[in-house]
C-alpha cells in the first residue's frame, strides 16, 4: 500500500520519463515524419507488460502496446532478457498498427531484476512496399505493403545485430535515413531504461511497485465513476468510408454503446466485412479509437494506462473492417479508426451533448512522394500528413486547419520541405466556406499545392471524406468534402482518386484539399459579430453569410 501523494508524484515522474523518451526521439530522428510531424508515442510498462504511463504525443497509438506487450511478455520470459536488449516488430497481426509503424521495446532492470519495459512506436518514411512511403491506397495484400517484421532482438545486450540490420537495409529505398530513425528509437529507449532505474533507486522497489499498482487502480476507479455519471442505456450511430481504393462502394462502420453499472461495451461487430483494399483497421488501431473516445468524453484527466481500460469492453467480429484477418492489407487503417471515433461521438451526443464535437474531417490524408533528386540522383522519400477542419464544439468554433484530434499530428513547415526535397509549395491556405455553418462554425480545411521539381516521382496516398461530408450536430450543417487535383487550372486538370498511386512528371502540381468540419447548433443563432469576423477574415463568403447565417444582403461586415 502507498499513500496517494507518493503515487501521484511517481505518476508524474513516469510520465516525464515517457515524455523525455519522446523528446529524445524527435531530436535525434532523421525523417520529417518524426522531427516535424511527431508521429510517435512512448510508453512505460510494468514487468507484466501493463501500461503505466504514456507520453503526451499521439493518442491514436494509445492501445497499441496493450496487445503487443502481451505478445512480447509471452514470447520473452525474464530469464531470456538482458540489459541492452531491444526488441522490434511492426506486425499488424500481432498488436501492430501498420507496416510503417515500428515498435522498439527494451527491458528495464534495477539491481539485476526486471522492473518493466520502455517502448516507442514511430512512423517511418519507408519500410519497403510497392510505393515510396508505404502509403499507397488500393493495395490488396499485406505482403505488398512493406517489410513485416516479427518480434526480433535487434540489439542483444547492447550490441546491434548486423545481420538483421542488413535485412532491413536491403528492403528499403533510403536505408541510411530509416536506419538512422531506428537508432534514434534505440537512443530513446536507453534514456527510458536509465530514468526508470533512477526512479527505482530514488524511491525504492517496494514503493515503486506499490505506487504503480495503485496508479492502475486509481485510473480504473476514475473511469468507473465517470461512467456512472452517464445515463445508462444503448446509444447507436454509424459512419461511412468512401471506398477501399479498389471497389467504388461505401463501407459502413457501426457502433453500439451499452453503458451501465460503471462500465461500457463498445460493440463494433455490426460493421461491414473486411475490405479488399487496405483500409482495414487492425485490432490495436480499433481498440485505440474506442479507448480514446471514452477517455475524452468521460474524464480527459484520467491517467491513460491499463487500469482505465478495464471498464471498457470492445467487441469486434473477426473478418470485418474493424478486425481484419490475414492477409488483409491495412496501411490506410486510420480512415476506418477515424470513423469509429466519429460514430462514437455521434452516438454519445444523445447522452452528453455538451461533451462532444460535431463531425471533424474524420480521416487522415497521408501522402508519399518518392523518386531521385535531380541535383545528385540520390533517392528521396517525402511523407506528409495533411490537416483538415476540427468539429465545432458546444461552446466554441472548431479549430481551423488541424489534424484530427485522434492522432494530433503537427504541421510540416514549408521551409523544411523545400530544403530537403525537390518540391515547391505554391499554395498553402485555408479553404473558404469549408467549415460547416452553425451557432459554432466547423473548422476550416487546408489546401496545399505541391509542384514537383523532379521527373518520374511516385505519388502514393490515402485519404477519405471525398464523398461523405463531415456531419454537423443539433442543426449545424456539414463541412466540405476533400479532393486531390492534379494540375489545377490547366487543360490537363484531373481529379485523382482519394486512395491510389500515380507517377508524376517534373512540373506537375498536386493540389491536396482536405475536408472541413461540421457545425454545432442552428447557424441562425450565431452571434452577428462572429459572422462579421468570418467575413472580414475571408473564412466565409458573402453568399454563405446571407444563405446560411441570414446576413442582410446590403450590410457591410465592417
Amino acid at each position: 500500500m502507498t499513500d496517494v501523494v507518493t503515487m501521484q508524484v511517481i505518476r508524474y515522474g513516469l510520465e516525464q520519463v515517457a515524455d523525455e523518451m519522446g523528446n529524445t526521439l524527435v531530436r535525434t530522428g532523421r525523417s520529417t515524419i518524426i522531427t516535424e510531424i511527431k508521429d510517435i508515442s512512448c510508453v512505460v510498462t510494468d514487468a507484466a507488460g501493463q501500461t503505466i504511463a504514456q507520453a503526451h504525443h499521439n493518442p491514436s497509438l494509445l492501445a497499441g502496446f496493450e496487445i503487443t506487450m502481451k505478445e512480447l511478455v509471452a514470447a520473452y520470459p525474464p530469464e531470456s532478457l538482458a540489459p541492452g536488449d531491444v526488441i522490434i516488430t511492426n506486425d499488424p497481426y500481432r498488436g501492430g498498427q501498420h507496416i510503417m509503424d515500428l515498435y522498439a521495446i527494451a527491458p528495464a532492470f534495477h539491481s539485476g531484476k526486471l522492473i518493466g519495459f520502455v517502448g516507442n512506436i514511430t512512423h517511418h518514411s519507408d519500410l519497403g512496399g510497392v510505393a515510396a512511403g508505404g502509403v499507397a491506397g488500393g493495395i490488396r495484400e499485406i505482403y505488398l505493403e512493406g517489410l513485416r517484421l516479427p518480434m526480433v532482438k535487434l540489439y542483444k545486450a547492447g550490441r546491434e545485430d548486423a545481420e538483421i540490420v542488413a535485412i532491413i537495409a536491403n528492403q528499403i529505398r533510403v536505408p541510411e535515413k530509416t536506419l538512422g530513425d531506428i537508432r534514434a528509437q534505440v537512443a530513446s529507449l536507453r534514456v527510458g531504461t536509465e530514468r526508470l532505474d533512477r526512479m527505482f533507486r530514488r524511491y525504492g522497489e517496494q514503493t515503486m511497485r506499490a505506487s504503480c499498482a495503485e496508479l492502475l487502480d486509481y485510473s480504473e476507479r476514475r473511469m468507473r465513476a465517470g461512467l456512472l455519471e452517464l445515463a445508462a442505456g444503448t446509444y447507436e450511430a454509424e459512419d461511412w468510408i468512401d471506398d477501399d481504393g479498389i471497389v467504388d462502394r461505401p463501407i459502413r462502420v457501426e457502433v453500439k454503446l451499452r453503458i451501465g453499472d460503471g462500465k461500457v461495451v463498445v460493440d463494433l461487430s455490426g460493421s461491414d466485412p473486411q475490405a479488399e483494399g487496405n483500409i482495414n483497421s487492425t485490432l490495436a488501431n480499433t481498440f485505440a479509437a474506442a479507448y480514446y473516445v471514452m477517455i475524452a468524453v468521460v474524464d480527459p484527466g484520467i491517467p491513460p494506462n491499463s487500469g482505465c481500460y478495464r471498464p471498457i469492453e470492445v467487441i469486434t467480429r473477426p473478418g470485418t473492417i474493424v478486425h481484419p484477418l490475414p492477409p488483409g492489407a491495412v496501411a490506410a487503417r486510420t480512415n476506418t479508426s477515424q470513423k469509429i471515433v466519429e460514430a462514437m461521438l455521434r452516438a454519445l451526443s444523445a447522452a452528453v451533448p455538451d461533451r462532444v464535437t460535431a463531425g471533424s474531417h474524420g480521416q487522415i490524408s497521408t501522402c508519399g512522394f518518392g523518386g531521385r533528386h535531380p541535383s545528385d540522383g540520390k533517392p528521396f522519400v517525402y511523407t506528409d500528413i495533411q490537416g483538415g477542419g476540427s468539429g465545432a464544439r458546444p461552446y466554441r468554433d472548431g479549430r481551423d486547419g488541424q489534424d484530427s484530434h485522434l492522432p494530433r499530428f503537427m504541421n510540416t513547415p514549408v521551409e523544411v520541405l523545400e530544403r530537403q526535397f525537390p518540391v515547391r509549395i505554391e499554395r498553402y491556405e485555408f479553404i473558404r466556406d469549408s467549415g460547416g455553418p452553425g451557432t459554432f462554425r466547423g473548422g476550416l480545411a487546408l489546401r496545399r499545392d505541391i509542384r514537383i521539381l523532379a521527373d518520374r516521382v511516385s505519388f502514393a496516398r490515402y485519404g477519405d471524406r471525398h464523398k461523405f461530408a463531415p456531419q454537423g450536430l443539433f442543426g449545424g450543417l456539414p463541412g466540405s468534402c476533400g479532393k486531390f487535383v492534379l494540375n489545377p487550372g490547366t487543360p490537363g486538370e484531373r481529379v485523382l482518386a482519394s486512395k491510389g498511386l500515380d507517377m508524376l512528371a517534373e512540373g506537375d502540381v498536386v493540389s491536396i484539399r482536405l475536408p472541413g468540419a461540421g457545425g454545432y447548433g442552428d447557424p441562425r443563432r450565431r452571434e452577428r459579430s462572429a459572422v462579421a469576423a468570418d467575413l472580414r477574415d475571408d473564412k466565409i463568403g458573402r453568399e454563405s453569410a446571407i444563405r446560411d447565417y441570414g446576413w442582410p444582403e446590403t450590410e457591410d461586415a465592417g
